[in-house]
């Protein structure tokens, strides 16, 4: 039997690349049910998270219930907007993400950033990192033109935007149901992110999927699997507290 409860939009917070183009496996994942809204950050202006945070903002569905997604990057974007507790927020995802610099030892090298090539530096470390032993070449193109859109500054920026990033009592601030998607192979973000998380806000429920940091890219069916029982479960307890 079809359950007849409408399902929150799911907005979906794209990772480093700003695009919302590596979205696009999800998006075929998920059943036509699920309303989705991709918010792209600008490939060519520099935004700190504040900044990006302000932006997202003005373009939320606040008319009308949502579930809000952070990727990567944008985690802790998620976790701010989270933190001001807009009312027609149901739920909170982060997805290989993070509320601090996820690699801190490496925070003293950032000044080397600004001397750092990224629009000749070869492909292949990016992709070990990225997509790892998940690597196909449909991925690795999708990747790599997604990246070609951002200039260098912005790309640069928004590393340091990481290096100096804590959220932390952002989300000790939120208040909604909090999904985790966690890649078993992430080489980016490490476990510490996730257990970070989960000491802040106890109730968080975390879900490992097989897969690399781009995990919404390499493992998307599973992932929308996980995606549509947390909104189901979220569309069913708003139906329950309103009595109807």
């Amino acid at each position: 039997m079809i359950d007849p409860t409408p399902l929150p939009i799911l907005v979906l917070l794209p990772g480093m690349d700003g695009t919302g183009r590596l979205f696009d496996p999800l998006l075929h994942a998920l059943p036509p049910n699920v309303a989705v809204q991709v918010l792209r950050y600008p490939t060519d202006q520099v935004l700190d998270y504040p900044a990006l945070v302000e932006r997202v903002w003005q373009q939320l569905p606040l008319d009308r219930p949502f579930v809000l997604l952070g990727e990567s990057f944008s985690g802790p974007v998620a976790v701010s907007i989270a933190a001001r507790r807009p009312s027609a927020l149901l739920g909170l995802v982060l997805c290989s993400s993070f509320v601090r610099n996820p690699r801190s030892a490496l925070a003293p090298l950032s000044p080397l950033l600004k001397l750092l090539p990224l629009r000749h530096l070869p492909f292949w470390p990016m992709d070990a990192l990225l997509l790892g032993g998940f690597s196909t070449a449909s991925l690795r193109s999708a990747l790599a033109a997604a990246i070609a859109q951002v200039t260098p500054q912005v790309l640069r920026a928004r590393l340091q935007s990481v290096i100096a990033v804590d959220a932390s009592q952002a989300l000790v601030a939120t208040d909604v149901p909090l999904l985790y998607l966690q890649a078993r192979h992430d080489r980016l973000v490490p476990a510490s992110a996730s257990i970070l998380i989960r000491q802040l806000r106890k109730d968080a429920r975390l879900v490992a999927i097989d897969g690399p940091h781009c995990l919404l890219q390499a493992a998307p069916t599973e992932a929308a699997v996980h995606l549509q029982r947390f909104m189901h479960e979220l569309a069913q307890a708003r139906v329950a507290l309103n009595g109807s």
